[in-house]
C-alpha cells in the first residue's frame, strides 16, 4: 500500500447530504470533480462519457471537496498547504488559494446562504468562509479531531464529525455556537444527513459501524455493523451506502429497517461516495485502485469504473 499522506489521518476515519440550493439542482450529475492527492490535482470526469477530461493542478494534497449551491464554484482543501483551494467549476480553472493555517481537511457549503464550512484537523474548530470575499468570517468550537461536515436542507444546522471524541457536533448555523454533543461510535469520521434533514449518518472507522441519529431528538437511535474501516456514506433509494475502506467494500442497509444488504465489491480502498440527484447511481472513489466506481442502485451492481489519477478520495460532495 502507497504511503499516505497528511489526509491519510483519514485512515481512521466524507461528508454528507448538503441538500438543496439556492439554484435548481439538475436531476443527475453530469460530471465529477475527484480529488487525487497523490497526483497534486482535481479529476474532472465526463460521467456520460465515463472518462477524465479535464485535470486540475492543486498542490497540497488535496482531499476534501464540496460546491457551491449553484454548482459554479467547487471548494477543496488543501491539508500539507493548509488552505482552501477555489476552482471555478466551468472553465476548470483555479479562482484562488486561501491560506488558512492549520489542518484543512473536511469542507461543507451551507445550502441556503452559500457559506463555507472548513474543519482543521488539528484544532478543535471549523472555519466558516464568506464565499463573496473568501475571508474567513468565524471560528466555531467543536470538538477533537474534526473530519466530515454535513449541513442540514434548511441551512439552519452543521454536523460534524469530532473523530476522537467518539461524538457529533451540532451547531447552530446562525449564532455559530454548538447546541449538542451527539455520542456516536468509535471514531466516526464521515457524516451524512437525509434529504429530509430528519436523520444523520455517521461512519465510524473505529467500531466498524454506522450510527444512525435522530437530529430532533439529539441522539443516537441506532447502529448497523458494515465493512471494515468504513469511511463515508450515501443514501439512495431507501438505502445506505457505505465505503469499507480495508474490506474494498460498499456495505448497504436498508435505511427503514437497518437491516443489512448485499455488500459490493469496488476497488481497493474506497473512501468519497455519492449519489446522484435522482438517486440512481452511486459514484466511489478508490484511493489505492485510482479509479472512479459506478453502482446502480437499483439493481446494486457495478456498471463501470474511470480510470483517474493517482490517489483519489473525494471526500465530500463532488458531483455537478
Amino acid at each position: 500500500m502507497r504511503a499516505r499522506r497528511l489526509a491519510g489521518l483519514c485512515l481512521l476515519g466524507g461528508i454528507g447530504v448538503l441538500g438543496i440550493g439556492l439554484a435548481p439542482v439538475p436531476s443527475r450529475a453530469a460530471e465529477a470533480f475527484v480529488t487525487a492527492q497523490n497526483s497534486d490535482t482535481v479529476d474532472v470526469v465526463d460521467l456520460d462519457a465515463r472518462k477524465v477530461v479535464a485535470t486540475i493542478p492543486v498542490p497540497g494534497a488535496p482531499a476534501g471537496i464540496a460546491l457551491s449551491p449553484d454548482r459554479s464554484s467547487v471548494y477543496v482543501t488543501a491539508p500539507e498547504g493548509k488552505a482552501l483551494v477555489v476552482i471555478d467549476a466551468a472553465s476548470r480553472k483555479v479562482l484562488r488559494t486561501v491560506v488558512i493555517g492549520g489542518g484543512p481537511l473536511g469542507v461543507g457549503v451551507n445550502p441556503v446562504g452559500g457559506a463555507v464550512y472548513v474543519a482543521d484537523w488539528y484544532a478543535k474548530r471549523l472555519w466558516e468562509v464568506d464565499p463573496k470575499t473568501l475571508a474567513v468570517a468565524a471560528e466555531i468550537p467543536v470538538g477533537t479531531s474534526p473530519s466530515g461536515i454535513a449541513v442540514t436542507p434548511d441551512g439552519r444546522f452543521l454536523l460534524v464529525a469530532d473523530r476522537d471524541d467518539d461524538a457529533l457536533s451540532l451547531v447552530d448555523a446562525a449564532t455559530r455556537q454548538r447546541v449538542a454533543v451527539i455520542p456516536v461510535g468509535t471514531r466516526p469520521f464521515g457524516v451524512t444527513i437525509d434529504a429530509d434533514g430528519k436523520r444523520a449518518y455517521s461512519a465510524n472507522v473505529g467500531s466498524n459501524d454506522v450510527s444512525v441519529v435522530d437530529l430532533a431528538a439529539r441522539r443516537e437511535v441506532g447502529r448497523v455493523k458494515v465493512g471494515e474501516r468504513p469511511y463515508a456514506v450515501a443514501l439512495a433509494q431507501g438505502r445506505a451506502f457505505v465505503t469499507d475502506q480495508y474490506g474494498g467494500t460498499v456495505s448497504t442497509f436498508d435505511t427503514a429497517t437497518l437491516a443489512p444488504g448485499p455488500r459490493l465489491d469496488v476497488g481497493e480502498y474506497p473512501e468519497g461516495i455519492q449519489a446522484s440527484p435522482d438517486g440512481r447511481t452511486l459514484y466511489v472513489a478508490n484511493w489505492e485502485s485510482n479509479t472512479l466506481t459506478v453502482i446502480d442502485a437499483a439493481t446494486l451492481t457495478v456498471t463501470g469504473q474511470v480510470k483517474t489519477s493517482d490517489g483519489p478520495r473525494a471526500f465530500g460532495q463532488f458531483l455537478r
